[in-house]
């Protein structure tokens, strides 16, 4: 059951995401959006990207990616 909704949370993730907008950005960027495309884990993803939780939320909102629960 936890693996299905993990699955169908990224097929979201990857479906919503703007990547156009992603493919745009400096490496560190586009792997950290990438990272949390495919784990939703927002906090790891910041530390790659290299900003704040709050910060890197403000990046994954730009690209379009939504926060599924």
């Amino acid at each position: 059951m936890f693996a299905e909704r993990e699955r169908e949370a990224r097929e979201l993730r990857r479906r919503e995401a703007d990547w156009k907008y992603i493919d745009s950005l400096p490496p560190r960027l586009r792997a950290a959006l990438i990272f949390y495309i495919e784990t939703g884990d927002l906090y790891v993803a910041a530390k790659i990207a290299g900003l704040k939780a709050d910060e890197f939320n403000e990046l994954r909102i730009k690209a379009r990616i939504p926060h599924v629960n």
